[in-house]
């Protein structure tokens, strides 16, 4: 299935919906962070993933890569303003994830359907 190039929702799915994507986004949000850190924060992401998805938000200009000039290298990663506009997006799909998807939210949740079924 071909996806429709003039659709912002399509496009912007085409970006973010990679496995580790958002996630890598909640992490820059905190401010600076250098590769090593957001691997160790993203437990089970691979060295190769972190690197593609990394390139890819820099390349759609939602990740700024900052090199310092020292021996060993140093190089961090930040959410440009672009990238930062995708916390909103995060943030509602935590409170999604709270109140329709969480087990210790399923009765409220049920009575919450049950009230819109009989309205």
């Amino acid at each position: 299935m071909a996806t429709d190039d003039t659709c912002p929702v399509c496009r912007t799915a085409d970006i973010v919906c990679g496995k580790w994507t958002l996630l890598l986004v909640k992490e820059l949000v905190e401010g600076h962070s250098r590769f090593c850190e957001l691997e160790r924060s993203l437990a089970g992401i691979s060295p190769r993933t972190l690197s593609l998805r990394l390139r890819a938000l820099e390349e759609e200009g939602m990740v700024a890569r900052h090199t310092f000039p020292e021996v060993p290298p140093r190089v961090e990663y930040v959410l440009t303003d672009k990238g930062r506009a995708l916390v909103p997006l995060i943030e509602d799909m935590r409170a999604y994830g709270s109140t329709w998807l969480s087990e210790e939210c399923a009765p409220a949740t049920a009575a919450l359907l049950e009230e819109v079924a009989v309205a």
